[in-house]
């Protein structure tokens, strides 16, 4: 899951996104979880980003302006309430009770602190994000600048990592549930990407992480056990895994530069049903999905495989589009912000594929995280296909980027997104309306789902949609 992440679950892209409820632009990304930066490549989320700008400007979605705690002249405390605030800007009148215990503490640190020099802005950024570490939303954070550098970088399409998108359980088997690892609250892989080192040296989604380097992650955020496993080209990380009630095993992989293909196509069953894989959502995949389709449409095919395995999110505009591609009108999804006010956002027009006569089934898993279970919640909902596979990985929830003054950013959880019959599906996950399990131990030359899909379109009279 940077801008705005709806992915297990992604990080600036074009300001405002409709993918953020509260402000509207549907260009912000959702991250499925939390993106490991290196696992996470929004390129298959987000490829196509604006530059920063300075300044606190509204990276995903511009929904309000971040008024920034700041003040030169710090008053011993017993001054007068109005004299407090004239000199604290940033602290609002009707709440000056409630930030003096926080200014007393600055001042006590920068008056009389005498274990050495005091850094003033780690002192500021270290408040920043202890506020937002108390929310306990594993979707919140604050980053510093170098963070958030860092963070960019996963957006443009290439990064240095494993490839796999991380994410959290508790110990109940919820996902997506917790902001600090744990003895309650475990890491796991989301999803590996294709053809990542991740992948190749056999993670699967699910599995869970227990040491990094020999090295236990209690204590950490997903975004700082997301640090512990990136890094450069060519260095090599050991994970400790464990999957399901299996013995913990090590797994060594190389880090690589990730470059990952958004889109993949190819046509089945004689060529007769079109198979078109997302592996993420940004402007470029919704485009390269519109050709993939048309080459379909093209070729006389009417039944169609959307594969959203795996994919862990994006930004909701490409979301929308894709979505858009077999609904012709009326509710994706809604969106509904801190008060409570739910915003519909419908079918653009001009979709290749809304004719009754084109059959849809989509795969799903437990790693279709975010922008995927947006589309795969509007083709159910709206009764427009299929879904095979299995649950989906929950995330209904949508942050917004905000660039701060220092350069750093804080992501914040500004809205839930719904389904456009007002599901909210965070933490439950989307049903699939055929039931496919992924075996434990996967044959490489075997996809049951992918099978159940053909031959849920190749049935006589199958339509390739849910009653």
């Amino acid at each position: 899951m940077l801008p705005t992440e709806s992915g297990p679950d992604g990080p600036p892209p074009e300001p405002t996104s409709a993918s953020e409820p509260g402000a509207v632009d549907p260009r912000a990304p959702f991250g499925g979880a939390a993106t490991i930066a290196e696992a996470y490549l929004q390129a298959p989320a987000i490829t196509v980003q604006s530059p920063p700008r300075r300044g606190p400007s509204v990276l995903a979605l511009a929904i309000g302006v971040v008024a920034v705690l700041a003040g030169s002249a710090l008053f011993m405390s017993g001054v007068l309430v109005g004299q407090r605030i004239d000199a604290r800007p940033g602290t609002p009148t009707s709440r000056a009770d409630a930030f003096q215990p926080f200014w007393d503490t600055y001042e006590a640190i920068e008056d009389r602190y005498a274990g050495g020099d005091v850094d003033q802005q780690a002192i500021i950024r270290g408040a920043i994000r202890g506020m937002v570490e108390a929310l306990e939303d594993p979707y919140s954070a604050y980053l510093t600048p170098e963070e958030y550098q860092s963070g960019l970088q996963d957006l443009s399409g290439q990064f240095e990592g494993i490839g796999a998108e991380i994410g959290t359980r508790t110990a109940d088997g919820t996902t997506g549930d917790c902001a600090t690892i744990g003895p309650d609250c475990t890491l796991i892989v989301v999803a590996p990407l294709e053809g990542s080192p991740a992948k190749n040296a056999g993670l699967l989604a699910g599995d869970a992480i227990l040491r990094v380097d020999g090295t236990g992650l209690d204590g950490l955020t997903v975004d700082g056990a997301r640090d512990r496993v990136r890094g450069k080209k060519g260095s090599t990380v050991v994970l400790t895994v464990q999957r399901g009630s299996d013995n913990p095993f090590d797994v060594s992989i190389v880090r690589d530069v990730i470059v990952q293909r958004e889109v993949i196509e190819r046509d089945l069953a004689g060529g007769s049903i079109g198979y078109i894989h997302v592996t993420g959502f940004s402007d470029n995949s919704a485009r390269q999905f519109h050709e993939a389709l048309k080459d379909d449409v093209d070729a006389g095919r009417k039944k169609i495989i959307l594969d959203l395995r795996g994919n862990p999110g994006g930004y909701v505009t490409a979301a929308r589009q894709i979505a858009s591609e077999f609904i012709g009108s009326g509710p994706l999804f809604w969106e509904e912000d801190a008060q409570g006010k739910q915003v519909e956002t419908d079918a653009s027009s001009g979709g290749l594929a809304t004719a009754d006569d084109v059959e849809l089934v989509v795969l799903v898993d437990r790693g279709s995280a975010s922008a995927s279970e947006i589309v795969a919640g509007a083709i159910q909902d709206r009764g427009r296909g299929t879904l095979v596979g299995e649950t989906t990985f929950g995330k209904g929830t949508v942050q917004q980027w905000i660039e701060l003054q220092d350069s750093g950013a804080l992501k914040l959880t500004i809205a839930k997104w719904l389904t456009p019959d007002k599901r909210w599906i965070h933490r439950v996950g989307i049903a699939p309306d055929v039931v496919v399990a992924t075996p434990e131990q996967p044959d490489p030359e075997k996809d049951p789902a992918l099978d159940k899909a053909v031959e849920t379109l190749s049935a006589t009279g199958a339509a390739g949609r849910a009653a």
